[in-house]
């Protein structure tokens, strides 16, 4: 009964005006309600919430009677503990938003009076030793996201980081409750920062997509992190006397442009300064290894502290074996195939080797295509044209053939006399003597090559003979009209000379001996030739250019030709 009555005691005498003020109403008068400070109910030291409502009855009269005086300090008492309670348990959450937000304006508002107290006598064109006798350092590292693509046409490289860079300046340092402060890319226009630029760039940028891809920290002793996302595009002195075996060493070499090493000095901040993103690959490139340095570059300025870093690759060469080494021994095999066509095929021999040859001159156009035009030959080059020696020796070994043996064979040698016994007989029509001709040195040959021999006929010379060579036998050999009385290698000379009385001398010997065209010796030699040698610079080749590559070493002045 007591506790509804003082509920609606406190209904009745609580008002609330539009600004959200509490008031007490009493007999006596209406009186302020002051709120007090809440603390968090996160704080360790704290056991209990303090009471956040207090009533002050400051125009309380001094005539009150000290029995009304000590009933108003009761039911002042009482009332403040449930008010305490109720707003403990409904308004607690919102309060303890309010306080954190009020606190985070604060230190905003502080983080703001820091910077501009630090940058109010700031001089952002000095170095932060200026002054001091000793350079500022300053610490790098890199962390590679892609790389690639690497262009031997060009003889460049790219590849996609996170470059960071690190020095200390006393002049930023702060003290307070935060160790170190993200500021917005804005401040680096008014602080000092090294003029870093690379050597052998060609094209790099900043990512720019949403916003600068850039990052600033500095901490409370004054080291400043500068951290961004770049695209670096940068030359690669490439040999390729080797190629496609070969290794090629691409530098990334940086630097500050203005500074020399008695004001500004790079290093690399520890063991681990160039990194890569796990699984990261090149497409025609094996990453070998990829050592870096510090080195001094002198100039006509002076002396500067350099980083290098090189990217020791070496190229993968199964797309090169799949495009262009195996169809080009497929191709040279092919050509081979003429020394089994019969050397009467003049027009099949003679389109197969001219076939062979266009198509290796479409490989090697192919193959040269993303390469530059270098003053020297590559390891690709010599295949190619040990290829392309090969087909046309095929097509210059049928031409001797043509030529040296291949006697009597669709031409009729006619002297004077019989011609004109020929026109006579046929009336004077020419295509008519040709073919009686052709029909009387026919019949000649039949009754030359075909004989028949008998065993009980035999010689005594054949008794040596095996018994399939004595046996009753076609005797039209195909075999080479090769001169005994004639050295071979005269022959050859006058196979070379084209030499025309040598060439019908053979014709007419072989017109009336009768005998049929052949299976060439030099065919026969050539079958066994070509593929024994092929195979064998082929071994040769490859022993030199996949086994011998050397290895990878500092140049003694990478940048001989990046002076300025």
């Amino acid at each position: 009964m007591l506790i509804a009555t003082l509920i609606a005691v406190i209904l009745s005498i609580l008002q609330v005006d539009g600004k959200g003020a509490i008031y007490l109403t009493t007999k006596n008068g209406t009186f302020p309600i002051s709120l007090t400070s809440l603390k968090s109910r996160d704080d360790a030291t704290s056991q209990h919430t303090p009471n956040i409502l207090s009533a002050t009855a400051k125009n309380l009269s001094h005539d009150a009677s000290p029995r009304q005086h000590d009933y108003w300090d009761t039911s002042d008492m009482l009332l403040s503990n449930y008010i305490n309670s109720t707003y403990d348990d409904i308004d607690a959450y919102t309060f303890k938003q309010n306080s954190k937000r009020s606190i985070n304006d604060a230190v905003s508002k502080n983080i703001t009076l820091v910077l501009e107290n630090l940058l109010k006598n700031y001089e952002n064109s000095q170095l932060p030793t200026h002054g001091k006798g000793y350079p500022t350092v300053v610490q790098t590292n890199i962390l590679i996201r892609s790389m690639g693509p690497v262009s031997e046409l060009d003889m460049d490289y790219s590849m996609d980081c996170y470059f960071r860079q690190y020095w200390r300046d006393t002049r930023l340092s702060f003290l307070g409750p935060i160790r170190s402060l993200s500021l917005s890319i804005k401040m680096l226009e008014r602080i000092w920062r090294p003029d870093t630029y690379f050597y052998n760039g060609k094209h790099s940028y900043v990512h720019t997509i949403t916003v600068p891809n850039k990052l600033l920290r500095i901490s409370q002793h004054g080291d400043i992190l500068y951290s961004m996302r770049l695209t670096i595009k940068a030359k690669c002195p490439m040999e390729l006397r080797n190629f496609p075996m070969d290794r090629q060493s691409c530098p990334l070499i940086l630097g500050s442009y203005a500074y020399s090493n008695q004001q500004l000095v790079y290093q690399w901040q520890n063991s681990q300064s160039v990194n890569f993103v796990p699984g990261m690959t090149l497409s025609q490139f094996d990453l070998i290894s990829f050592p870096y340095r510090n080195f001094t570059f002198t100039r006509r300025e002076g002396e500067f502290s350099v980083l290098q870093v090189s990217f020791n690759l070496q190229r993968h060469t199964g797309y090169f074996l799949i495009q262009v080494y195996v169809p080009c021994i497929l191709i040279v095999v092919l050509s081979w195939v003429s020394f089994w066509i019969h050397r009467e095929a003049t027009s099949d021999r003679v389109g197969l080797g001219i076939t062979t040859v266009l198509t290796l001159s479409t490989i090697s156009l192919d193959s040269r295509t993303d390469l530059p035009k270098v003053r020297y030959a590559t390891a690709l080059d010599w295949f190619l044209l040990m290829s392309f020696f090969y087909c046309i020796a095929t097509l210059l070994e049928f031409a001797g053939v043509h030529y040296f043996t291949k006697v009597g064979s669709g031409e009729i040698v006619i002297d004077d006399s019989e011609w004109e016994e020929l026109i006579e007989e046929v009336g004077g029509d020419a295509f008519a003597a040709r073919q009686l001709a052709v029909r009387r040195r026919s019949s000649a040959r039949s009754a030359t090559n075909f004989s028949f021999t008998l065993p009980a006929q035999s010689n005594p010379e054949d008794s040596d003979r095996p018994p399939e060579q004595s046996a009753v036998r076609l005797t039209m050999e195909r075999t080479t009209q090769t001169e005994t009385r004639v050295p071979r290698w005269r022959q050859l000379l006058y196979c070379l000379a084209g030499d025309d009385r040598y060439r019908r001398q053979r014709q007419i010997e072989a017109g009336s001996r009768g005998h049929i065209n052949s299976v060439s010796h030099i065919d026969r030699a050539a079958r066994v030739l070509f593929p024994a040698s092929f195979a064998l610079l082929n071994l040769f080749y490859w022993m030199v250019y996949a086994f011998s590559n050397d290895d990878f070493a500092w140049s003694d002045n990478p940048m001989n030709t990046l002076s300025h």
